[in-house]
């Protein structure tokens, strides 16, 4: 029993492609059925498309988390999101369609207060480094773009800071793990805020009702007298 753990290294150690791809799909359990669904529906919310097409991209072959990128491109060069994936599929980077739009890098940068190390460090040091007339030279990776794609959706989406995106996947969580995390974490805040008013309102209505006793009580006196 004790040589299968290190018959398990050494054939990832052979093999590291099978690594990798252990790990992509431990993350994509981890989110479960019901965090993928709640990833295809926010999509769908946020870029106003129904969540049949949504699915269709990814039943094409487009990852899960490059589907906002798809969306964002087809909204921003105002094509049909089915003319993005072509390109995608035929081997065309994502900076590649960018350009093939008239589109330049400048399109995927969301401010942020600071970002230090991997996964956005990189992207956002270009960017610090030139100034906006110059960031149409961006050359940022494909990871660069899905990365950026999905902080903007999501941010933009839930209403929620940036940083905290940014913080949460360099833990290495997959978008669909983050999306189902900020979408429970928005919950419990609007439930939160939603609750105390409600409260309010009735204990508003009784202390109207037990005034109203009271002055109609205050009545009856006077006439007695």
């Amino acid at each position: 029993m004790r040589l299968l753990p290190l018959l398990f290294a050494v054939f990832f150690l052979l093999f590291p492609q099978a690594a990798s791809t252990t790990t992509s799909v431990d993350v994509g359990l981890s989110a479960g059925p019901h965090g993928l669904n709640s990833f295809y529906l926010a999509v769908g919310e946020y870029y106003r498309v129904p969540r049949h097409e949504v699915i269709y991209v990814r039943d094409k072959g487009i990852p899960t988390n490059d589907i906002p990128v798809v969306f964002f491109l087809a909204k921003t060069a105002h094509v049909a999101p089915s003319k993005v994936m072509s390109l995608r599929l035929r081997g065309f980077s994502w900076l590649d369609i960018t350009y093939h739009y008239g589109l330049s890098p400048a399109i995927y940068y969301v401010p942020v207060k600071e970002v230090h190390g991997p996964p956005y460090g990189k992207a956002y040091g270009y960017y610090k480094k030139k100034p906006k007339h110059k960031w149409k030279e961006i050359d940022l990776s494909d990871e660069d773009v899905m990365n950026l794609v999905n902080l903007r959706f999501m941010s933009s989406h839930y209403n929620y800071e940036p940083e905290r995106i940014v913080k949460l996947r360099s833990q290495g969580r997959d978008f669909v793990v983050i999306n189902d995390d900020v979408r429970k974490v928005r919950k419990i805040k609007d439930d939160k805020v939603a609750s105390p008013g409600q409260g309010e309102g009735k204990n508003g209505k009784e202390k109207h009702k037990e005034k109203g006793k009271d002055k109609e009580k205050g009545k009856g006196k006077k006439q007695d007298d």
